[in-house]
């Protein structure tokens, strides 16, 4: 009980704060499927605010992203595409830095619903790092969760970035 409650408070204080906090960015997690739902659902999203960059690391070729956005009437010169990430962890370790350099204190992160739990994770370690606080903002999708086993690994990977500047990607990607 005395472990439970600090995390329940904790979590209680980040929901209340959440509440709070007016994105200066988007950060989208690439990836998603030929359908580019991702890039879709941003750029609809992007509609509504009007006034702020999108970072989208990962994903789709640059020619199809940038297509979709002009389609829905995006300026292509509010996206910054970054494909230094080969992972989720990447995505953000790659990126978290240059929105430090810019001022950003706060992004709208966009990912499927079923890859929330642990981009949340991610976030919370990578981003909170900077002082980065997020809005999660996710796009729906027919796929069950991912496993709370990935979460886990992966926030592992990122507190190791946190501590050593190494984020693991390399052997994540040489695993079978």
């Amino acid at each position: 009980m005395s472990f439970i409650l600090p995390l329940f408070i904790w979590w209680g204080y980040k929901e209340i704060q959440n509440q709070f906090v007016h994105p200066q960015a988007v950060l989208v997690l690439g990836g998603s499927t030929k359908r580019l739902e991702r890039e879709k659902f941003t750029a609809e999203f992007a509609k509504k605010h009007p006034n702020i960059p999108i970072w989208i690391t990962g994903g789709s070729p640059p020619s199809y992203t940038k297509e979709i956005f002009v389609k829905a009437g995006i300026n292509p010169k509010r996206l910054y595409l970054d494909y230094e990430a080969v992972d989720t962890v990447t995505n953000f370790t790659t990126l978290v830095d240059d929105l430090q350099a810019r001022g950003i204190k706060s992004v709208y992160l966009i990912t499927s619903d079923f890859h929330m739990r642990r981009a949340c994770v991610i976030g919370e370690i990578v981003l909170g790092s900077r002082g980065i606080e997020f809005k999660a903002v996710s796009v729906p999708s027919k796929t069950a969760p991912e496993p709370i086993e990935k979460a886990i690994r992966d926030g592992v990977r990122a507190i190791l970035w946190l501590v050593t500047g190494y984020t693991g990607a390399e052997q994540a990607q040489t695993k079978p």
